[in-house]
């Protein structure tokens, strides 16, 4: 456990391999202006070509579209999703004429994360050509499940657990709590808890399971828009990842890494 007050304060630490690690899904998104050709099979054709090397599979969605105004995300009606992924569909990218996203369930490193996310969002580049972000947003979900669960006061630092692992939480159905940081230039949402069997606080994120678990989830984004550059958003996502890490290491404790077969 990182014995300081800031997780943001100092340069992140190092990275502890957890070859049995609890994170669920990871995901990178770049939201920009809408551009609408995106809908039209024979604009994005370009695009799969160029993808279809790593991301075979391609599926075409309805899903509804949103967009971002001063007051938040208004809905504007359903738009195409194309869904490219790898033969085990356990890597996604999503396009939509509002935003890219990469999507891992089998993550394995920062840097294999991080190539991919520069590879997709060089082509998207190349063939979409977006002239501005809105957001850049990184996420990760780390999701205990089994008898951790129960064992989550050694798991995690007491400022984080709050009243779970307390005499009461045997009797705990639900517990959330949702904190918003802001570190230099971005904005962390920061949400952990229990939550009871075959339920979820995010459905497209997190599957719901028959079973009792404790999540982390971690949502770091920019706060302003800024031209469309690969360079910078891949500066900006491995700054995102880094810092989401400290955090995360701020939250557990030498326990939990050993648990998921670390060694701090």
């Amino acid at each position: 456990m990182l014995a300081i007050d800031d997780p943001f304060a100092s340069p992140p630490p190092d990275e502890v391999p957890l070859p049995h690690a609890p994170l669920v899904r990871v995901i990178a998104q770049v939201r920009f202006p809408l551009i609408v050709s995106v809908e039209r099979r024979e604009f994005i054709a370009p695009f799969q070509e160029a993808i279809r090397g790593a991301y075979p599979v391609l599926r075409q969605e309805q899903t509804q579209a949103l967009v971002v105004t001063p007051t938040g995300p208004a809905p504007i009606g359903p738009q195409a999703t194309w869904r490219f992924a790898d033969l085990d569909e356990k890597w996604r990218v999503s396009l939509t004429p509002g935003f890219l996203a990469l999507e891992a369930t089998a993550y394995t490193s920062r840097t294999d994360f991080l190539r991919r996310l520069d590879d997709v969002v060089r082509t998207l580049d190349q063939h979409v050509a977006p002239k501005l972000v809105d957001r850049l947003g990184i996420r990760f979900i780390d999701r205990v499940a089994g008898p951790a669960v129960d064992d989550i006061a050694n798991l995690v630092r007491p400022e984080v657990r709050g009243i779970v692992g307390a005499l009461a939480s045997g009797r705990m159905q639900h517990t959330i709590t949702e904190t918003i940081l802001t570190p230099e230039g971005a904005r962390l949402l920061a949400r952990w808890g229990i939550l009871p069997p075959n339920q979820t606080i995010d459905p497209s994120g997190i599957e719901p399971l028959p079973e009792r678990t404790w999540i982390l989830d971690l949502d770091m984004s920019s706060v302003q828009p800024f031209p469309f550059s690969p360079s910078r958003i891949g500066a900006d996502a491995k700054h995102f990842a880094e810092q989401i890490y400290a955090f995360f290491r701020w939250v557990v404790t030498d326990e939990f890494l050993r648990h998921y077969g670390g060694k701090p």
